[in-house]
């Protein structure tokens, strides 16, 4: 069977045996993972409030090279600039295994992200000899300077400039949110030249002429993280400086953002792990009226519901993983330079990567904000660890671009997909359509393992493709005007995916160790679906709603409804079992 392609889950049943799952790392990804997870425990965690007063500018730079002479920093990275040279799925797993560490997840991400990638997936062979082995041994720390005041969520509108002058260039502007630009020895910044339409990058070394920085932001969370405004004046940029091809670096900027999401969503994952597991520490120890409060329904329903979220987000961000890397060594495989094949193999699934991007943010912003309730009083201490998670995760939905715009650039990526013959969306929405005029399949699943989740995950997929086509069809043109349905639609399919991922890992775990001892991961996957057939059905509606009228408003609502209706369940015990397995481990464990 083919590889899956990019947005192609919509219209392909996937088989549990297609997937990967976090159940199958190997014994050298788990050192490394254990490796990052030491060090944050050794040399990060008994630091945050020191690293959070900023009141040592050395403090993280320092921690940021003693991760690079573990190789921590240099994981993905080429062996022949120094790195370890592991694939994209390992890099994913680092990723998370850094994320619980407050502002210094952000400032490894920053660094090793989009402060060493656009010189390695972009630069001259000239270039990457001479900068990536002094980033990822951490002998030099890199940032990335795209944002302006008036360019956020539109890049490509930047008003920094690049002038030729002679053998060099000259740049011009300000740059403002830049991580990691109080202490960094290389700064990649975009600039238009002339009146270009597209923006072009260069590397922009510390302590040339004309560049200087503002102090250092005040901000809600992530406070160790260094963020300053950098402005450049008349800065002189050799023109071996320059990176890639004029015009090239909005595109630079794009691709790099596809990656920043992926490996956000699994530094997310890591976070939120770490928040149940204190959270469920500190309930096993809080006594209220004579026994720990984790013997309390009330309590029993957060730390289940954060407990199976963050297990969805597992099953999703690693199904996707393994998608990318897969792409990679096949494009590699053909004959594609390895970091144009690892940008392309990223962009393929540029949708999916959104999506995560939204998901995790989503899902550790929910579970922080249970871990402060969890904590009462004490959660909204600054003494505690749930209180600075609660104020850093917020970052994250504005990070590698908002999730509003993450949830229309998903559909828009996936329609221009369906435009240009990639994927026949429209025929299998004439297929719904078809469907919804004929007799319902009121076929019986119950004899297949799991065969009415499966057959619900399909009818999910039914929906969004039934309210995407029609939305299309009838807005045309006008739809990308149409903001509200477009997150609509992004709800539905990212639901749809997660679904379909959570489904996946726990059919391919029962399939490879049968059925005993499983109770809790059926009992996931039930509640998980339950609960996710009400809000597909809501967005579903929402957007019928807002486009739809007479006989075809009335002939859709019907079909959302039909699409998403789920067998019932007792969520609450099922959310239980999952609440006694946490609780009784003292930790996440699921």
């Amino acid at each position: 069977m083919s590889a899956i392609k990019g947005g192609e889950f919509l219209i392909r049943k996937t088989s549990p045996e297609e997937v990967f799952t976090p159940e199958e790392w190997g014994e050298e990804e788990k050192m490394i993972a254990q490796t990052c997870r030491d060090f944050l425990a050794q040399e990060v965690l008994p630091l945050v409030d020191k690293i959070d007063s900023m009141e040592d500018p050395t403090l993280m730079p320092s921690l940021l090279k003693k991760a690079g002479e573990l190789g921590i920093l240099s994981i993905s990275i080429p062996t022949e600039y120094g790195g370890m040279g592991m694939d994209f799925k390992t890099s994913m797993l680092a990723a998370e295994a850094v994320g619980g560490g407050h502002s210094f997840s952000v400032a490894i991400s920053a660094h090793t992200g989009i402060g060493t990638l656009p010189i390695l997936y972009y630069g001259s062979e000239e270039q990457k000899q001479k900068y990536i082995p002094k980033l990822g041994s951490g002998e030099w720390l890199g940032c990335y300077c795209l944002t302006e005041p008036s360019a956020g969520s539109d890049a490509n509108s930047g008003k920094t400039k690049a002038v030729k002058e002679g053998a060099n260039w000259k740049l011009n502007g300000q740059k403002m949110w830049i991580t990691n630009g109080g202490f960094a020895n290389l700064y990649t910044v975009f600039a238009k030249i002339d009146d270009d339409k597209n923006l072009s990058a260069f590397i922009v070394q510390k302590g040339a002429e004309g560049l200087s920085l503002n102090p250092e932001e005040k901000k809600m969370g992530i406070k160790g993280s260094s963020t300053r405004q950098v402005f450049f004046n008349d800065v002189v940029v050799p023109d071996g400086n320059q990176l890639s091809d004029r015009q090239n670096g909005f595109k630079i900027a794009l691709n790099i953002l596809n990656v920043g999401r992926i490996k956000l969503a699994a530094a997310t994952l890591g976070a939120a792990k770490e928040v149940v597991t204190v959270s469920v520490k500190y309930a096993n120890e809080r006594n209220q009226f004579g026994r720990p409060i984790s013997k309390y329904g009330a309590i029993k329903y957060k730390i289940g519901e954060m407990a199976m979220r963050t297990y969805a987000l597992e099953s999703a961000v690693y199904r996707i993983s393994q998608n990318i890397q897969d792409r990679i060594h096949g494009l590699a495989a053909e004959g594609m330079d390895k970091s144009e094949a690892t940008l392309k193999g990223i962009e393929e699934y540029a949708a999916e990567c959104a999506m995560m991007k939204v998901l995790g943010s989503e899902v550790l912003d929910y579970v922080t904000d249970e871990g402060v309730q969890i904590h009462g009083g004490m959660g909204y201490s600054a003494e505690t660890i749930v209180e600075k998670a609660y104020r850093d995760s917020r970052i994250n939905r504005i990070f590698e671009g908002t999730n509003e715009i993450n949830r229309m650039l998903t559909v828009d990526m996936i329609l221009k997909k369906a435009m240009n013959g990639e994927l026949d969306l429209m025929g299998a929405a004439k297929s719904v359509q078809d469907e919804l005029l004929s007799i319902p399949d009121f076929g019986d699943n119950d004899n297949e393992l799991f065969g009415a989740e499966h057959k619900l995950i399909a009818n999910f997929k039914k929906a969004v493709l039934m309210v995407a086509g029609a939305a299309a069809q009838k807005l045309m043109m006008d739809l990308p005007k149409e903001q509200e349905v477009l997150m609509n639609i992004a709800d539905m399919a990212i639901d749809t995916y997660t679904c379909e991922s959570i489904l996946l890992r726990v059919h391919k775990r029962i399939l490879a160790n049968g059925e005993d001892g499983q109770e809790v991961y059926k009992a996931m996957v039930q509640v998980y679906l339950h609960d996710a057939a009400d809000r597909v059905n809501k967005a579903g509606k929402e957007a019928i709603l807002s486009f739809a009228e007479g006989d075809e408003l009335r002939m859709m609502l019907m079909g959302v409804k039909r699409f998403t209706k789920s067998e019932p369940v007792n969520a609450k015990e099922l959310r239980r079992l999952v609440a006694d397995s946490v609780i009784k481990e003292n930790k996440y464990n699921v």
